[in-house]
């Protein structure tokens, strides 16, 4: 089950499938621009969506990490560490979002135990403070993502209960305010 989102408390951007994928293309065109990974991490779970993209664009090597939390207000732990194969390498991690920065930093803190040769972060959406080396899209608004909008309950495809109230008026499957 996806953990439960907190009361909204600023304006939602609700982004669909195809304005994520929009962003994802950017993202590899940007990254490809001014640097060259040899292998593209993606955090699980929601990293490896954009990640997997960027590797399959950019023709290089993908794996994830597993980052998670045991409750909404815990710290960022380690659940699966980057595979052994960065040593030496090139690396991107590539989160969905990135606001305090503080998964992105344990998932760098892990990749650069196995001695890259050189790591850099990229994420489709920059939310907060902390600041990735790659971002698609910048915006102060809470995010609902394409794969976290909607559950399968008795068959069927809806919004998620914890989100109906967010989504108001886009309480519609496919509906977007991304524009």
């Amino acid at each position: 089950m996806p953990r439960q989102r907190p009361a909204p408390t600023r304006d939602i951007l609700d982004a669909d499938w195809a304005f994520f994928g929009e962003l994802c293309r950017a993202l590899a065109l940007k990254v490809a621009r001014s640097y060259d990974p040899e292998i593209v991490i993606g955090v699980a779970k929601a990293g490896v969506i954009p990640a997997a993209i960027i590797a399959s664009i950019l023709q290089r090597e993908f794996a994830a990490m597993v980052i998670g939390r045991q409750t909404d207000d815990a710290e960022p732990e380690l659940r699966i560490g980057p595979p052994p194969s960065v040593r030496g390498k090139r690396v991107l991690v590539v989160d969905e979002t990135c606001d305090t920065g503080d998964t992105m930093k344990l998932a760098l803190n892990e990749v650069r135990k196995l001695h890259p040769a050189e790591v850099r972060t990229a994420v489709s959406f920059t939310t907060g403070a902390w600041q990735a080396d790659f971002h698609a899209f910048e915006t102060d608004k809470a995010i609902i993502l394409p794969w976290d909008r909607e559950v399968i309950e008795e068959g069927e495809l809806v919004t998620r209960p914890d989100l109906r109230a967010w989504l108001g008026r886009h309480d519609q499957p496919g509906s977007s305010s991304a524009g």
